[in-house]
Parts: structure tokens; C-alpha cells; sequence
């Protein structure tokens, strides 16, 4: 939004920024409010892990956020389904359509990195090892701008190999999540609304794909994790 030329007066933005770490959430929010205050005015919102940020996001009193920061990996919200800032974005999408969405991760993972570009099409993605004070003021001038931004290491990565990514569906993800639990086959049923052995097909399915089919549960968390499939 910018500002109006007939009013002098600048438009508010309202930022949504969801991180569990308190020191990263300051230091975004240092930022953007440093970002061309003469046309800018940022209300900012802020939440700490998938939970928080559901009630805000599901909240009818609260108006549509125009720019949401979302962390790739934060404290989940079982209840709702809420395994990630992935699937806190395709909540977005679903409640706020016409809000711009950065999601930020540590992963260096090329099949994660795709995966996530060809589910969710962030208006941007940041590595967060590429994040200094000026890439986050840049990122942010660009997607405010309607423009793309993918940090200088997504960038690299998308270069680097056209190997297609391994994609998984929510039943995959929770499956994934609750054997890294320790979750009986028979428990998951409860969380789960697929049959046990719905259950059963999926994990020697998930194993096949990342060619691990004589490994255990562990080697199967293990390598879920390597992949960026499981947080």
C-alpha cells in the first residue's frame, strides 16, 4: 500500500510475523519499521508458534494482515493440523488470500526448497543464513512492490540441480510427525483419520521413497529430517 498523494497521509500496512524466537522477532520488526516511514506506517502483529498463530489467523475480529512473516519450523498446533509455518501459510491463503507471505528456514535442502515453491509460491523465500538487516529491508522492498524475492542460497540451489522434489501429502507429514513421537500405529488413528492399516501403507510407502525399505522407524525419522520433510 502506498502512500496517498491526495492526503499526504500514509496508509497502514498491518505485518504478521510468527517466530519462536523472541530476538528474531524484534530484529524483523526493527526493520520493517525502519522501512521508508515518510509513505509507510506498520501495524505489527506478532505470534510465537503454530498455535498463537492459528487463533490470530482464524480470529474474525482481526482484519486481513497484508504481509505475513512465517518461520518454516516452529512449535506445532496438533489439534489443528498445524505441523509448520507451511501449513500456517496455506491457512493464510485460505483466510486472507490477498496476503503477501515470506517464509523464512534454515533448511538447505534442494527437495525441500522446491517442494515448498511448488506447494505454497511464496511471495518470498529466505534462507536464514543469508539474513542481515539490509537483505530483510530488501526482501521486503520487493515483495511490498508485488515482486518475487528467493534469497541469494535458494537462488543457487534452483541452479544447482532440475531433480523433481519428493512431495508428500498432510496424512505423509503427520504420519512422519507422530513416528518421531513415538506414537503407536494404533494411537496415530486418533490423530490421523485413516485406518491402521492406511496407516501401515504410507510409512512402507514413505520408506520406499526415500530408499530406506529394510531401515527402521529411527532410520526413517532420520532421513525425513535430512530431506526437510520433518522438523
Amino acid at each position: 500500500m502506498m502512500i496517498d498523494l491526495a492526503t499526504k497521509e500514509t496508509v497502514k500496512n498491518k505485518i504478521l510475523i510468527v517466530d519462536d524466537h523472541p530476538f528474531i522477532i524484534e530484529g524483523y520488526k526493527n526493520a520493517i519499521t525502519r522501512y521508508n516511514p515518510k509513505e509507510f506506517e506498520f501495524v505489527i502483529t506478532q505470534a510465537k508458534d503454530c498455535e498463537s498463530a492459528y487463533r490470530i489467523i482464524t480470529n474474525p475480529a482481526i482484519a486481513p494482515f497484508d504481509i505475513a512473516f512465517l518461520d518454516i519450523s516452529m512449535p506445532p498446533y496438533e489439534e489443528k493440523g498445524m505441523f509448520s509455518g507451511e501449513d500456517l501459510a496455506k491457512l493464510l491463503s485460505d483466510y486472507m488470500p490477498n496476503c503477501k507471505i515470506i517464509l523464512l528456514t534454515m533448511y538447505t535442502e534442494l527437495l525441500k526448497i522446491k517442494t515448498i515453491i511448488k506447494t505454497i509460491d511464496p511471495n518470498g523465500l529466505v534462507i536464514k543464513n543469508d539474513l542481515t538487516f539490509d537483505e530483510l529491508l530488501f526482501a521486503f522492498d520487493k515483495v511490498i512492490k508485488n515482486e518475487k524475492y528467493y534469497s541469494e542460497s535458494v537462488l543457487k540451489m534452483l541452479k544447482q540441480s532440475e531433480a523433481d522434489a519428493i512431495e508428500i501429502d498432510q496424512f505423509d507429514k503427520q504420519i512422519l510427525f507422530h513416528i518421531s513421537k513415538g506414537t503407536t500405529l494404533q494411537d496415530m488413528t486418533q490423530y490421523i483419520p485413516i485406518s491402521v492399516g492406511a496407516i501401515e501403507r504410507r510409512k512402507i510407502n514413505l520408506k520406499e521413497l526415500l530408499k530406506i525399505e529394510e531401515g527402521s522407524d529411527a532410520d526413517l525419522v532420520k532421513e525425513a529430517k535430512n530431506k526437510g520433510l520433518l522438523f
